[in-house]
């Protein structure tokens, strides 16, 4: 009781969160049902009419289905594993720099985009890579080059999506694995370099070694949204003529369930992603608590 007593102002503190939490992630859960039902606003959702599993079935009887799900696992894979390793590679260069007045502007520079709204990025994007008008078709038509449709080629888009990505997410994410490092002994590095150790051994047997578990910890938790690629960088850059590998679960939800009014169908479409995200979840973390670097 006494330990209680000392931290009430902390608790009290944490209710407004406790509240956030039940309120918009844990009552919403309940809406689940809809995808066992025929969801119609005048029965609402506990009185609309239960069809079992029949929305799953339609679902995965629809090649289209199969596709959107192919897609999304595509663009999160690539998401994931290419640019994973962007921030902690970002992190141990700018850990490594001296100078602190060029450390200071490498990291605004880097961090900046991570504010930006994916309007605007989309903006930047299609200003570099658009057919006309762009940066890059200006100069190619200087060396007489015929203009090149980045973003109507399919390779092309995914190398842009997965690259725009990266720059606005990179410095951000890089800030998590730079205070693992603050954590490192310094008597560390010193030893290595009295040991003959350059710069690069130090690194791998010292710098990656520290922030290990910061690391594992980030890709478990990323390996929760590999079901989950956002509906903004999506929407923003994709178009018709890359739509076959642009067509993902967010935007399959927001033109079937919101535009097409069939709440039903995505919202089993949701609940699957959730599921399977869950799965893998859970698959990597037992294999990270193998070595003990579990997350629970």
């Amino acid at each position: 009781m006494k330990r209680l007593r000392e931290n009430m102002p902390l608790l009290l503190m944490f209710i407004p969160v406790i509240i956030f939490y039940l309120i918009f992630k844990y009552a919403p859960m309940a809406g689940l049902i809809i995808a066992f039902k025929d969801y119609n606003f005048y029965d609402g959702v506990f009185h609309s009419p239960w069809v079992g599993f029949e929305n799953f079935q339609k679902l995965f009887s629809n090649p289209n289905s199969l596709k959107i799900i192919r897609n999304t696992l595509l663009l999160s894979s690539l998401n994931i594993f290419v640019g994973f390793p962007f921030p902690i590679l970002l992190a141990i260069l700018l850990n490594e720099v001296r100078k602190m007045w060029f450390k200071k502007i490498v990291q605004t520079l880097v961090y900046l985009p991570y504010f930006y709204s994916w309007i605007i990025v989309g903006g930047i994007v299609f200003s570099i890579f658009g057919i006309e008008g762009s940066w890059l078709s200006h100069w190619m038509s200087l060396f007489k080059l015929e203009p090149f449709p980045f973003l109507y080629n399919i390779k092309s888009w995914i190398t842009i999506f997965v690259g725009a990505g990266i720059w606005k997410d990179m410095g951000f994410n890089a800030i998590i694995y730079m205070a693992a490092m603050t954590t490192i002994d310094p008597s560390l590095y010193e030893s290595a370099s009295m040991d003959g150790a350059n710069k690069w051994k130090q690194i791998i047997h010292i710098t990656i070694p520290g922030i290990a578990p910061t690391i594992i910890l980030l890709f478990i938790l990323s390996m929760g949204r590999v079901m989950e690629v956002g509906f903004d960088p999506i929407y923003v850059l994709q178009n018709a003529a890359v739509n076959d590998v642009s067509d993902v679960i967010s935007t399959y939800i927001y033109r079937v369930g919101l535009q097409g009014a069939q709440f039903s169908l995505t919202t089993a479409m949701g609940m699957f992603e959730s599921v399977v995200a869950l799965i893998l979840l859970l698959s990597v973390n037992w294999i990270a608590r193998r070595f003990q670097k579990g997350l629970f």
